[in-house]
Parts: C-alpha cells; structure tokens; sequence
C-alpha cells in the first residue's frame, strides 16, 4: 500500500495522493452502481427467464450475499496484494462478471454473472477507503471523503433511476452493456496511472477464517433477505428456513472472532482483525452506520413498491423521485467533508440523523396521497441528512484507528454497512406485508398502501435509533495517531 508522509500544501492534500483517490473513486462508481441496478428489472427477468418472483429477485440478493462474503477477506487481499494489484483483480472480476451477463442465454448464467460481478464490488469499497485514509493527510480527509460520497452514496441512489430509463428504451442486457466499456476504460486508466506499490507480504490467508466467514456473513444475510422474501411471499418454500439461516450465522460470526482473536494472540495474521472494535470511536461509529443504512436501504426498497403497487406510477418515475436523495448526497459531500474538517463528526451527524428521522416519517405520512413531486422533495431532505451522517461516519470511524487496522477497519465497515442494508430490507419488506394483510383475515383485500406506510414509520424508527445513538460518536475530529505500530490497543 503506497503511503504519503509528506503533508500537502495547507490549501489541499498532495495532488498524486488526490489523483490516485479520484480514480479509485471513479472505479467504485462503476461497481457500486450494479448493487442497485436490477431494483427495477424483477418483473423483466421474470417474463425474460420464466422464473418466479423468489427466483428473480435472486439477482439482487445473491449480489449482497456475495459482497457480505467476500468483503471481510478484501483486509488479507489489500495487504497481500498492495494497491494497484488489487485494483486489477477487482475491476477484472467485475469486467468478466459484466461480459458474462451481456452474453448470458439462460438465468443459471446471469445469476453467476451477477456473483463475479459482485466479488469485484466488494473488493472495491475497502480499496477505496483503505487508500484514502492512507495517501491523504489527516487535515483534509473530511474534504475528501466527502467527494468519496459520491461513489458510496449517489451510486446506489443512481441504480434505480438508471435502469428505469434503460428497461423503459432498451433491451435489459443494455444494463450491463452500457456499463461494460465504461468500467473497461476505467480499469485501463486506473492501472496506467497507479504506481507498482510493495505489498507488506502478510502470510497465508486463514482458510478456516475464510470458511466461518463465508458461513457466518453469508448464512446471516441469506437468512435475512428469506425473511423478507417470505414475508412477501407466502408461497416461497426455502431450502433452509431463514432463522435457522440466520441462527447459523450468527454462531459462524462468533466462532469467527474467537478465531481472530485467538491468531492475534498468537502473533499471526488475522483474516479480519476485530481488534480494532476495540477503540470506542470505531466501534460507535460502525454501530450508527449500520444502523442508518439498514433505515436508508429499507426505504430504497419499499418507496419505490409502493409508488408503482399503489400509486400507479411507473418504473422511471418511481426510480426518478428516489433521485434527489443521492444527487443532494453527492452534491452536498464534498461541503459535508469540509465542515467535519473543522467542527468535527456530531455537530453533524445529529442535525443529520434528525433530518433523516424527519423525513422518513414524513414519507410514512404522506406516501399514499401526497403529489409525487411532493414525496420527491421529502426525499432530498432525507437526502440531506445522510449526508451529513454518512460522510462524518465514514471518516471519524476510520480515523480513530492507527493506520496498521485501516484496510480491516474498512472491511469491517463495509461488511457490517451489508448486514444492516440486508437486515432493514429484511424487516421493512416484513413490516409491509404484515401491514397489508392486517384486515385479510376479516374478508378485506390486503392493503399495500398500509402496510407500506407501516414499513416507512418503521424505517423511521430506525432512523430515531440513529439519532439517539449519535452520543456514542466522538464530538470533534479525532487525534491523529502518532504510532503506526499502535495496532492493538483500545484507543481512550
């Protein structure tokens, strides 16, 4: 991992440390986009591919699952690998994954395709982050990481809108198809201007920590996305009942840590260092991401639903009033980053967690009868709160580690950000469907527009849980950490 000891200039970061996170940044656009991009396809894969609503949806859960693996072993990879080696594993996967769904005849390939696609997004977010925090100086990582935004946030928001105007003109391979050349090029410019850099040379990798991961993660996110699938529909029959899934998970997440601490005691490599749960700033922060992102996924998926269930509106309407969410976000990002720069996280992330709670539960009150237009700029103000919770989240929760645990911290992060999305969509999806069959058993047909309004007052409860947590975050920026070697320790 290339590093930068030298502070830039007192006006902004150094400019090479500034270009190699801007393509990065460019790199993860591309990948995280597909993490949203099939939201609106599911009735199309259907008729495409003759599969069930379960089945379709696959191609979105199975993305998820496959980022939930993956992500915690993206710690081992950055150090084994170094940056710019990465990088070319990253994008090579996403790129085969991309050709492959192009070219995909039957669902069984496509479902395969969207898995390797994945893998590269997974590996993409902790690169991005990791870099970041490493290259650029702690005074300006707010500013940054604010421009970082735009990859993590505006990209999911972007998905749906896109493939809305995609699938209302073109064929629905054009999904990937128009995304394929871009991330070509991306790939291409990235690898020519990233330096050979000197990987640290850890040891193996822990194929038993790789198992209890793929175990652990995955059987908790697949058992999360079957709760709500079989909430939505009853006449699912899961292979494995998602709590015992979810059951499974959980003890593989435990035999997990015990595992890592176990290896750092004894001086090897850990697959993932959970150590760094250990400083108070970190592991707040985590906790308020998780949770915030469970409330934002939740309402990304049930607005949209409800909107052309109950509203009437179609695909390209409903992704385009999702939109000023993750425009403002991006737009805002980089303003965010620089006001963290100099008042720190909470004075931010509280009026932000407000606005969120704000706006959720104004969607709950209104998205059954309010104009679009209307429900469209409640989102941009749920759209502003993120952005003041995201962006401060993302760069104190890092910054209070020693920079020997960024890459595991990053992947800690982007692991549990998976689990929360999984879990609110999860819970939403539940909420919804118990919502609409409320009067069923009294002779009344089941009444979406209910249980959605359910499922948003829900979202905003979770949305209240961020904000009470908001305390938990440290107040200013964080102290920079003079040691490198200072890996081990809670910080204080």
């Amino acid at each position: 991992m290339p590093t930068n000891q030298t502070r830039g200039p007192a006006d902004g970061p150094p400019p090479q440390a500034l270009l190699l996170v801007r393509v990065l940044t460019a790199a993860a656009f591309i990948v995280i986009l597909n993490e949203t991009i099939m939201a609106n396809a599911v009735p199309v894969m259907m008729r495409v591919f003759d599969v069930t609503p379960t089945s379709a949806q696959w191609l979105s859960t199975a993305f998820l699952l496959t980022m939930a693996v993956t992500i915690p072993v993206t710690g081992w990879i950055l150090n084994r690998l170094g940056t710019r080696s990465t990088l070319i594993v990253a994008m090579g996967l996403f790129c085969a994954g991309t050709l492959a769904a192009v070219l995909a005849l039957t669902f069984a390939v496509l479902l395969l395709a969207r898995v390797v696609q994945a893998m590269g997004t997974a590996i993409m977010v902790p690169l991005l982050m990791t870099t970041l925090m490493t290259v650029i100086p702690e005074q300006f990582r707010g500013r940054v990481m604010g421009s970082v935004t735009l990859a993590i946030s505006v990209a999911p928001a972007t998905g749906p809108v896109l493939s809305g105007v995609i699938l209302e003109f073109l064929s629905w391979r054009w999904l990937f198809g128009l995304v394929l050349p871009v991330a070509v090029v991306v790939s291409v410019v990235g690898v020519r201007l990233l330096p050979r850099d000197v990987a640290a040379g850890v040891g193996r990798i822990d194929v038993l920590g790789v198992a209890l991961s793929a175990i652990g993660f995955g059987g908790l996110v697949w058992g999360l996305a079957g709760i709500g699938e079989g909430a939505s529909d009853r006449s699912a029959s899961p292979i494995v009942p998602p709590w015992v899934a979810v059951a499974v998970g959980l003890a593989g997440i435990a035999l997990l840590v015990v595992r890592q601490l176990r290896l750092r005691r004894a001086g090897r490599e850990p697959l993932l260092d959970v150590t760094a749960l250990r400083h108070r700033g970190f592991a707040a922060g985590v906790t308020v991401m998780t949770v915030a992102f469970g409330a934002f996924l939740g309402v990304m998926i049930v607005l949209p639903l409800v909107l052309q269930q109950v509203r009437g509106t179609s695909v390209l309407v409903a992704g385009l009033v999702l939109m000023p969410s993750g425009l403002l976000m991006g737009l805002l990002g980089p303003t965010v980053g620089t006001w963290f720069d100099a008042r720190g996280a909470r004075p931010l992330i509280v009026p932000g967690a407000a606005l969120v709670a704000a706006g959720i539960a104004g969607l709950a009150w209104t998205v059954t009868w309010a104009p679009i237009w209307a429900i469209g700029l409640v989102v941009g103000v749920v759209g502003v709160g993120l952005a003041l919770v995201f962006t401060p989240i993302f760069t104190a929760s890092l910054s209070d580690l020693p920079p020997g645990l960024y890459s595991h911290g990053s992947a800690i992060l982007a692991t549990l950000q998976q689990v929360g999305g999984a879990a609110g969509t999860a819970a939403m999806i539940s909420v919804l469907s118990w919502g609409a069959a409320l009067g069923v058993a009294a002779g009344d047909a089941p009444d979406l527009g209910r249980g959605g309004t359910y499922a948003l007052a829900a979202a905003a409860g979770l949305a209240v849980l961020t904000l009470m947590l908001t305390p938990l975050v440290p107040a200013g920026k964080p102290e920079p950490h003079r040691q490198a070697a200072d890996s081990t320790g809670a910080s204080t």
